[in-house]
């Protein structure tokens, strides 16, 4: 027989949810090499090496059936896919990603053209956002594709941007547009559920291209980065819109000490992903907060940066931080509040 090793009476991970779950394992955790400058706790960690560049490191992963359904997701947009979120990761700390390792584990219903599909969608990220793929690893897999990447970055130390620097007054800003990406997988998910079992199903994608391309080939944000540069402008936290709105923002505000009134009616929303939610009776401002896989970047900064912040295109003011006390809220187009709430993508 075998010997059962795990452990009875077990509290439920959901209880904790993700991020409580990490906070769980790793607030006991203390660096002990002078090297690591920030550990746990942001979109990448801070190496510190002696020289004024840091090296940034985050890492990815993506498991078949729980972040990706392979029935309408291609693996080449796949493979671009998985290589941009750690792009972004990368960004959303004010660096430049510069080198990738890939791992997998592989199914055996997987040829060798269906991995050459998913390298070619790797490469291309890498080609375009000027990375080297450095390395990896390759297992069997009982379970179907797993897939891990670890991205380094360099950055300047004075340039990092951290996710605990908002203060009292500062702007709260967003680029691109909320629940796109989340919309185009509600679009893929209602066609896949038309099609089953009909072949000769008519799929309704025409005039929503937009929609599927945020959920199945987003880009990280380097223009934006490079357009604050240009401006004269450090926000005083930043991190990327993975997860959703509400779950981002709360995370500033917790590691910022701080508040932030966040109002519906500046939320940048996408006139298709708006269409699309009408007709399968969603609410977009939910979507908008919640939706996540956006990787559009949210930040915030000074408010003596305003004049030059509003010339950026592509950049939407859509609220303020405020004192601790007053908390994460939600002001309505009445003028109504209500509490911010992380209700994004749960991982369990």
């Amino acid at each position: 027989m075998h010997a059962n090793y795990v452990i009875m009476g077990k509290t439920e991970i959901s209880t904790l949810g993700e991020f409580g779950l990490i906070r769980h394992l790793t607030e006991n955790i203390k660096p002990v090499q002078p090297s690591t400058e920030k550990g746990v706790g942001d979109d990448a960690a801070v190496m510190n090496y002696g020289n004024d560049e840091r090296v940034l490191m985050t890492t990815d992963l993506l498991l078949e059936g729980i972040h990706f359904n392979l029935e309408y997701v291609p693996l080449k947009h796949l493979g671009y896919k998985a290589a941009v979120v750690n792009f972004s990761d990368i960004y959303a700390m004010n660096g430049t990603p510069t080198q990738i390792t890939v791992s997998l584990g592989i199914s055996k219903r997987f040829g060798v053209e269906d991995i050459e599909a998913l390298y070619d969608g790797i490469r291309l990220a890498c080609e375009r956002y000027g990375v080297d793929l450095v390395g990896g690893d390759t297992s069997a897999s009982m379970t179907g594709l797993t897939i891990s990447i670890t991205c380094l970055g360099t950055a300047k130390a004075e340039d990092i941007i951290y996710r605990n620097g908002a203060k009292e007054h500062n702007l709260v800003c967003v680029t691109g547009n909320l629940g796109t990406a989340y919309m185009g997988l509600q679009l893929l998910e209602r066609e896949r559920l038309v099609a089953q079992g009909n072949e000769k199903a008519q799929l309704a994608f025409e005039g929503k291209e937009y929609l599927l391309e945020r959920q199945l080939k987003p880009e990280a944000r380097r223009d934006i980065i490079a357009k604050l540069r240009e401006a004269g402008i450090k926000p005083t936290a930043m991190m990327d819109i993975s997860d959703g709105l509400s779950s981002e923002i709360l995370h500033i505000c917790h590691q910022s000490n701080c508040g932030c009134s966040i109002y519906e009616d500046k939320l940048p929303i996408d006139y298709q992903a708006a269409v699309l939610a009408e007709e399968m009776n969603l609410n977009i401002v939910t979507c908008a907060l919640n939706g996540g896989e956006d990787y559009e970047l949210l930040f915030t900064c000074d408010i003596n940066d305003y004049e030059k912040l509003v010339p950026i295109e592509d950049v939407y003011i859509i609220g303020h931080i405020t004192k601790p006390e007053y908390g994460a809220v939600l002001v309505g187009r009445n003028g109504e509040e209500m509490m911010l709430q992380a209700q994004g993508w749960q991982a369990f």
